[in-house]
C-alpha cells in the first residue's frame, strides 16, 4: 500500500494546481465571489453522506479493513448538514424559485459533473475488494484536503467581514476532516502488504478518483465564472 498511497500523493501535488484552486486562491476577489461555486456542488455534497452510509458501509463484516471503512463511514456521513447551514448562510435560501426551477437546476448540464460524480464513484467502490476501498477512501479524502485547506482561509475571512461562521467552508469542518484523515491511520495503511494484482488495481482505481474530481472541479469553476458574469451587468448599471 505504500506505493499506492505515494501515488495518491503524487495525485494530489498536481491536482491543487488545478483552474479551480487558483480562483479560490484569488485575493482580488471577495469571499463571497470565490465561494460563488457553492449552489453548484449540491449534487455531490448530499449524495456523499449516501456513499458512505450505503455504499462503502458494510455491516455485519469479519474483514479487518472493512471494519476500517466502516469507522470512517461514521466519520463522514453526516457532514451535508453543515453544507445547508452554510448554503442558508450565503443567501440562497433567500433567492426564491418554483421548486421545478429549482429541480431543473439540479438536472441542467451545469451540474452533470456533480451529478455522475457520486454515481462513479460508487460503481468504483462496488467493483472493489475492501482492502482497495481504503485506496479509493484516501483518494477522496485527499481531494478533500485540498478544497477545504483553501475555503478555510475563505471562509475565515468571510466571518471577519460578515460576523457569520461557515461551518462547511470553514475551519469547523476542515479540522474534523484532517483529524480522522482515514482515522489517523497512514503509518497502519502504509504498512499492508497488497498483490501485485491488488496495487495495480488500486492505482488504476485512484487514477479514475483524480480524473472524476478534476472534471467536478471545472465544473465548479465554470459556474462560479458564470456566475460572476452574470452579476456584471448588475454592477455596471450601478456605478
Amino acid at each position: 500500500m505504500k506505493t499506492v498511497l505515494k501515488h495518491i500523493f503524487q495525485h494530489k501535488r498536481v491536482y491543487a494546481k488545478l483552474p479551480f484552486f487558483d480562483f479560490l486562491r484569488d485575493d482580488d476577489l471577495s469571499p463571497r465571489e470565490r465561494l460563488a461555486f457553492f449552489p453548484c456542488m449540491a449534487s455531490f455534497i448530499l449524495s456523499f453522506g449516501d456513499l458512505n452510509r450505503l455504499v462503502l458501509r458494510v455491516e455485519p463484516t469479519d474483514d479487518p479493513w472493512q471494519k476500517m471503512i466502516n469507522a470512517h463511514t461514521y466519520e463522514d456521513d453526516h457532514h451535508w448538514p453543515w453544507y445547508l447551514e452554510d448554503f442558508t448562510k450565503l443567501g440562497h435560501d433567500d433567492v426564491k424559485r418554483p421548486p421545478g426551477d429549482t429541480l431543473r437546476f439540479l438536472y441542467s448540464d451545469a451540474t452533470i459533473q456533480n451529478r455522475l460524480l457520486a454515481h462513479r464513484l460508487a460503481h468504483l467502490v462496488w467493483g472493489a475488494e475492501p482492502v482497495v476501498r481504503l485506496a479509493i477512501i484516501e483518494a477522496i479524502e485527499e481531494t478533500g484536503q485540498v478544497l477545504f485547506a483553501l475555503t478555510s482561509s475563505i471562509a475565515a475571512q468571510y466571518q471577519h467581514d460578515t460576523g457569520t461562521e461557515l461551518r462547511y467552508c470553514g475551519e469547523y469542518h476542515f479540522n474534523l476532516e484532517s483529524g480522522h484523515a482515514m482515522n489517523n491511520d497512514h503509518a497502519e495503511m502504509a504498512g499492508i502488504v497488497l498483490t501485485p494484482a491488488q496495487q495495480q488495481d488500486a492505482v488504476q482505481r485512484v487514477d479514475q478518483v483524480f480524473e472524476w474530481f478534476a472534471l467536478w472541479t471545472h465544473e465548479l469553476l465554470a459556474y462560479a465564472q458564470a456566475q460572476s458574469r452574470a452579476a456584471q451587468p448588475a454592477c455596471e448599471m450601478a456605478a
